[in-house]
């Protein structure tokens, strides 16, 4: 068994302040251990006002964790200016996470990416030639103003003195020599920085290693990519992710940037525990490359990164946000500094994450809470069990040969982990299936999974010698199970064999404290019922002007399409919006335009609101963010046209040409 590694800060904790310790497993959190899930949402892109209410949504979601960039353009876009005010008032927002009791992860940069102009990293930067991401004095010089400034903002809100902040993470996404990081730590650290363990991401491979325990490299993986280059479906190394394989990093995240990457860590990461800070909650948007993100794919991301081995579930992102204003636009383009890669929405950050841009709920937010709910309840059972790989880990994109599975084991007792999915491809149902874990052999009868299947089985837990359901949850006494579409449940328990049992619900057991439960029924799990997002209202919609010729869509630095700019929305067809809720009834309404278009753009009085590049889903407004004098909008939609060197999704109608659908007021 591992020893527990020493705090890397220096204060002892009191018996207010719960210790955090990490080992090679996993965290340790007051003496037990936990495998937290983590949910990303950048505070910055979200009005200070909605905080609050994002923050509570996240934690219903089963979130045990926050982690939030600071974008350091977002805070000094002026050289020696810096703002704290309103959505960019960290310090307001880590108020926040304390009252709701949720830990906060800080990505303090100087480089985050986040799809931010330049990575985050301000203009003034490049103008005045100093070598970013570097050890040139010059640019750490930058640095140490920009965390000295943060630091005001966290002082008193750290882990030790009873805050929010257990960890942060230096840089993102950075390939070179670990003494640039080091020397990002030493800056944090003299700045006051004091916490109990530090971060960075494990990809790619760097050149030189930090020294081992100053910084967790944590991973990610994603269903798609906005970044490929590629313009069709499918494209890339993405279909790796969906299969169980004990090698923990991505070989298709930031492929733009990076190229072709080897299945390599950093010598030594492999010591570390198996965390992950970007598993894919959604997909953005980019202009060449529209991904259309399906519920099944996050949730079987993060059955198969449990089934692996890893025991800290980090979502980029969980909730989505919208970039704020600034003295220019603060989106990623190709025609930027820096960090220009792709050509990302002005506004826009939904990133189809399980809560979107305006903390409307996705399928999957309920579907990934039964995976939180068990990890609350049965990581500390989880997180010292190995991974055990008997099925391929090396497999073609699309392969159906044989069932993927995996199963973690400790003494007798075991999770199976099953995902017979992958996206966009059709894998079919898988027959004649029995396991045999820990000297269980089961079902009774061999049984087929069936295709898109992805669920957890429990071995020889709580009392439950195996089932055929997927373990939810156990509280008070009571142990819940998820009746798995198309698997008969036979549930082995008490010395007896429950075979094809039924779904009871929530008020009555199955076997003495064992319930099982449909779907619905396990991902609502003590949450209150939400609604479904019906129309109340209809505003009034008349176009203005028709749209005029085709602009000429150009390719951009980074070899992929670009973008429209403002002067081609002046070529747009132009509707008018009128018929809204008045100012003090606007809560929590949401304007929804369903519209055949290549990019929407929302104004209030000339202003720019919403922008939206078309994949087939609607374009959505959150009416309560509107100013109180706004009571007509204006819509304008650039034509699909033939041809364009743009991936988008089967669910988009690319015929030639725009037109308004439907637009309709939903309740959040």
């Amino acid at each position: 068994m591992a020893l527990l590694l020493p705090l890397t800060c220096s204060f002892r904790v009191g018996a207010e302040v719960p210790a955090i310790e990490w080992d090679a497993t996993g965290l340790v959190m007051a003496g037990e251990r936990v495998v937290p899930v983590m949910g990303e949402i950048h505070y910055s892109r979200l009005p200070e006002n909605e905080w609050r209410h994002a923050v509570r949504n996240m934690k219903d979601g089963g979130v045990t964790l926050i982690a939030t960039y600071v974008f350091w353009n977002h805070v000094e876009e002026e050289e020696g200016i810096y703002n704290w005010s309103g959505s960019r008032n960290l310090r307001g927002f880590l108020e926040v996470c304390k009252e709701e009791g949720l830990p906060v992860i800080l990505r303090v940069g100087p480089f985050c990416h986040g799809e931010v102009r330049n990575g985050g990293i301000p203009d003034w930067i490049f103008d005045n030639n100093i070598s970013s991401r570097s050890e040139d004095p010059a640019f750490l010089n930058k640095v140490e103003s920009l965390y000295r400034q943060i630091f005001t903002q966290v002082q008193g809100l750290q882990w030790k003195d009873g805050g929010p902040v257990i960890a942060c993470q230096f840089d993102n996404e950075y390939r070179g020599h670990g003494s640039y990081l080091m020397a990002l730590k030493k800056i944090a650290l003299d700045a006051g920085f004091d916490l109990p363990f530090y971060t960075r991401t494990g990809w790619p491979e760097l050149k030189t290693p930090v020294p081992f325990g100053e910084m967790i490299p944590l991973y990610g993986d994603y269903a798609d990519g906005f970044w490929e280059r590629s313009i069709k479906p499918a494209a890339g190394n993405y279909y790796k992710a969906f299969n169980f394989k004990d090698f923990r990093s991505s070989t298709a995240i930031a492929s733009e940037q990076l190229g072709e990457q080897k299945e390599k860590l950093t010598t030594g990461d492999e010591l570390y525990p198996y965390f992950t800070c970007e598993l894919g909650g959604g997909m953005m948007t980019a202009y060449h490359r529209r991904p259309y993100i399906y519920p099944e794919d996050a949730y079987s991301l993060a059955i198969v990164k449990l089934g692996s081995g890893s025991n800290l579930l980090g979502y980029y992102m969980y909730h989505g946000g919208t970039n704020p204003d600034g003295k220019t636009y603060l989106n990623e383009t190709q025609r930027t500094k820096a960090t220009n890669y792709n050509d990302l929405p002005v506004k826009n950050y939904d990133f189809q994450a399980p809560l979107g841009e305006f903390g409307q709920t996705y399928p999957h937010y309920y579907d990934l809470r039964k995976i939180h709910l068990f990890l609350q309840d049965f990581g500390g059972v989880l997180a010292p069990m190995k991974a055990h790989f008997p099925a391929s880990q090396n497999r073609p994109k699309g392969d159906d040969s044989s069932l993927r599975w995996s199963y973690r084991a400790a003494g007798d007792s075991a999770f199976i982990f099953i995902n017979n999915y992958e996206r966009l491809q059709k894998l079919g149902d898988k027959r004649d299936i029995q396991f045999d874990v820990c000297g269980v052999r089961f079902p009774s009868k061999p049984m087929t999974i069936p295709a898109g299947t992805s669920c957890i089985f429990p071995v020889n837990i709580d009392g439950i010698r195996y089932a055929t359901a997927q373990i939810i949850a156990r509280r008070d006494g009571k142990i819940y199970l998820e009746k798995i579409a198309g698997i008969p449940a036979e549930i082995a328990v008490g010395g007896k064999v429950l075979k094809n049992v039924k779904p009871q619900g929530l008020s009555r057991p199955v076997f003495r404290n064992i319930y099982l439960l449909e779907p619905s029924d396990a991902a609502r799990l003590f949450l209150d019922e939400k609604r479904a997002s019906l129309p109340v209202a209809t505003p009034e919609i008349a176009k203005i002007t028709e749209a005029g010729a085709p602009r000429e869509i150009t390719i951009g630095v980074n070899k992929v399409a670009e973008e429209p700019s403002d002067a081609d929305f002046e070529a747009a067809a132009v509707y008018s919006i009128s018929g809204l809720p008045k100012a003090d009834s606007r809560d929590g309404k949401i304007l929804e335009i369903t519209y055949r278009g290549d990019v929407a753009r929302l104004y209030c009085r000339g202003r720019l609101i919403a922008d939206n590049f078309y994949n087939g889903r609607p374009m959505l407004m959150g009416l309560w963010r509107l100013p109180d004098d706004c009571d007509e909008l204006e819509l304008r939609i650039l034509p699909l046209q033939e041809n364009m060197p743009v991936y988008f999704p089967a669910e988009a109608d690319t015929a030639p040409g725009e037109e308004v659908i439907n637009i309709a007021i939903t309740e959040r």
